[in-house]
């Protein structure tokens, strides 16, 4: 299986149907998140999934408050995407997602 973006991080991503789970909240560990996270697009993946939390257009730092890093906590680890699609920026090629699973497989052809 080839995968041709570039960044393939930077996904489009349309939801048809959403879960959001309760998890429990733990501070620490989306701190030490923050630095592994491709900032720009977390925040782009919450708009277009339409979250009505906001996150920080800036990267917060690790010693940031408890209610910027319980929104990073929501937006990571507490929305699931069940239904719906990712597409690819650079070929506009969609990929399914369905019962929380994106199938990334390119065919024969490709």
């Amino acid at each position: 299986v080839r995968f041709r973006a570039k960044q393939w991080y930077q996904r489009r991503v349309r939801a048809t149907q959403t879960e959001v789970k309760e998890i429990e909240f733990n501070a620490d560990f989306i701190g030490r998140m923050l630095d592994r996270l491709e900032w720009p697009t977390l925040v782009d993946a919450a708009r277009q999934l339409g979250l009505a939390v906001t996150l920080p257009e800036m990267r917060p730092e690790q010693g940031e408050g408890e209610d910027v890093l319980r929104r990073v906590h929501h937006v990571l680890l507490e929305v699931e995407v069940q239904e719906g699609e990712l597409e690819c920026p650079e070929t506009g090629r969609t990929f399914p997602i369905r019962n929380g699973i994106p199938d990334m497989r390119l065919g024969e052809e490709e």
